[in-house]
């Protein structure tokens, strides 16, 4: 198949390009590089069926294809609050533009939502049946809200129109290629440990994190996007749960060295808990992640040794 990638050049649209790649597809990678990085796509750049295109999905787009994988959008909170009007109109027009593209060439359109639609959630773990608790006009709003109104789309595209739509509700997820200045708990503490800084921990470090290895994520994307069981939204996510107090002294165990623990103030909207009901998941797409923290903790380090040249 022909395949186009939004935020292709991203921690997630890399690994996807390499997994769709290795299947024997060729793939379009749009990015406009606000967060995604040409070195993540580096290896690609020389295969025959990769095709990079620099473009801002904010704008009109058109190509012929079969799939299409909308993971165009800024995912960690300094990221998407450094410009939140743009993080907004990212995720609608984004939207608007794949689900254009996807009716016009009759295409199967991905959408990467995420568990940041049940906003600081009042039920636990969290089922995809469960609306949210999202503040719209907070510093987190942009995203959260961005991403809510990207399925409210894609769901009116296909009743009306009959687009064939797949939504993943993604958790947490950490792995190599992540950005060391991403601000997201994962690579924070393991850049920090590496650098022998402090580990910056919000609040009392009770709050929870379920955390998913990249390669069981991009997994459970390939099985939804083939699949016609369900349209969606499906958690994707790890439902092993840890305080961030845990994943601190995890590392620190890890990598060792002279790393404190320093605790700050708790961000606005910091959600307390966030842990994945992921029984539909393993209902229609036979998927629950396979990497053990430990060892994808491990795989992440290696990474950011060398990307560091620490």
């Amino acid at each position: 198949m022909r395949i186009l990638i939004t935020g292709g050049a991203g921690f997630l649209g890399s690994h996807l390009s390499d997994r769709l790649l290795e299947q024997g597809h060729e793939i379009i990678c749009l990015d406009n590089f606000f967060t995604g990085r040409k070195s993540n796509i580096q290896h690609l750049l020389t295969n025959p069926n990769f095709e990079l295109v620099r473009h801002d999905v904010i704008d009109p787009f058109k190509f012929e294809v079969d799939q299409i994988y909308n993971l165009a959008c800024p995912a960690s909170p300094p990221h998407y609050q450094h410009n939140p009007i743009k993080t907004t109109k990212t995720s609608v027009m984004g939207a608007i533009n794949c689900l254009g593209l996807a009716k016009r060439v009759k295409a199967r359109v991905f959408q990467a939502s995420t568990s940041e639609v049940y906003g600081d959630p009042a039920i636990h773990p969290q089922t995809e049946s469960y609306w949210g608790n999202v503040n719209p006009i907070g510093k987190r709003s942009c995203y959260d809200e961005g991403k809510r109104v990207a399925e409210t789309l894609f769901f009116d595209y296909h009743r009306e129109n009959g687009v064939e739509i797949r939504i993943v509700r993604i958790f947490n997820t950490y792995g190599p290629r992540m950005h060391p200045n991403d601000g997201r708990v994962v690579s924070n503490f393991i850049v920090q440990a590496l650098r022998g800084d402090d580990l910056t921990i919000y609040g009392d470090g009770s709050q929870t994190r379920s955390f998913c290895y990249v390669d069981d994520l991009i997994e459970g994307f390939v099985r939804l996007m083939n699949q016609d069981k369900t349209v969606g939204p499906v958690n994707i996510g790890n439902p092993g749960e840890f305080t961030m107090l845990e994943l601190a002294e995890l590392v620190l165990r890890k990598i060792g060295g002279s790393s404190k623990l320093s605790f700050q103030a708790l961000p606005t909207d910091d959600p307390k808990q966030r842990r994945p009901d992921i029984s539909l998941a393993k209902e229609t797409l036979g998927w629950e992640p396979k990497v053990p923290l430990e060892e994808g903790i491990d795989k992440t380090i290696a990474y950011f040794r060398k990307a560091l040249s620490i």
